[in-house]
């Protein structure tokens, strides 16, 4: 993430949910919606969040040698986040609770990168709402943006409700319908101008 205010924000695409096309044919991201967390003139960074992993979050903490007494927690399943670093931990959550590496998208929404989150999960003090996500997708400088031109992706801002509310497979079709589009009227190729 970049070391600015979390109040400074660069680039259009940030604060938004990429939804890919149904045409999409990169198999990490068929279907996928994208949590936008950076934009700026030197790439792009976000966290999908309709992806499973193989991993429930008790056996992460165990990894880490954090305690988890939550049957509950220990079986909430971590996401897939993306193909970048896929050893790399993100918390996305409700902002009520503060922590060493945070990074707020908007004023709902935070993605925190420190232990400290995990640890206040596993003892029943974490945030109220949150996923856990492994990897990251990253875009290099321009690289977004042309897979924008070619129709590769559609946005939106941001959503809760999507992130903490909506069931895993059901986040696709919900970030498209913020859109107002009958998803059966998407298609693939879109003209250019």
């Amino acid at each position: 993430m970049n070391d600015k205010s979390p109040e400074i924000f660069d680039g259009y695409l940030q604060k938004q949910l990429l939804i890919a096309m149904p045409a999409m044919s990169d198999p990490n991201f068929v279907r996928s919606v994208t949590l936008m967390c950076q934009h700026s003139e030197e790439g792009a960074i976000g966290i999908t969040i309709n992806r499973l992993s193989n991993f429930t979050l008790g056996e992460i903490l165990r990894q880490l040698d954090i305690p988890c007494e939550d049957q509950e927690v220990a079986s909430v399943m971590v996401l897939e986040g993306g193909p970048v670093s896929p050893d790399h931990g993100f918390v996305l959550h409700s902002p009520e609770v503060k922590f060493e590496s945070s990074v707020h998208i908007n004023e709902d929404i935070v993605v925190t990168t420190s232990r400290d989150v995990l640890a206040a999960i596993a003892a029943g003090s974490g945030p109220h709402q949150f996923l856990v996500a492994l990897g990251y997708a990253g875009w290099a400088n321009g690289q977004l943006e042309s897979e924008m031109r070619q129709n590769a992706w559609l946005s939106v801002s941001a959503d809760k409700g999507i992130l903490f509310d909506s069931p895993l497979k059901s986040r696709w079709e919900k970030a498209v319908s913020k859109l107002g589009i009958n998803i059966d009227h998407l298609h693939g190729v879109g003209g250019h101008a």
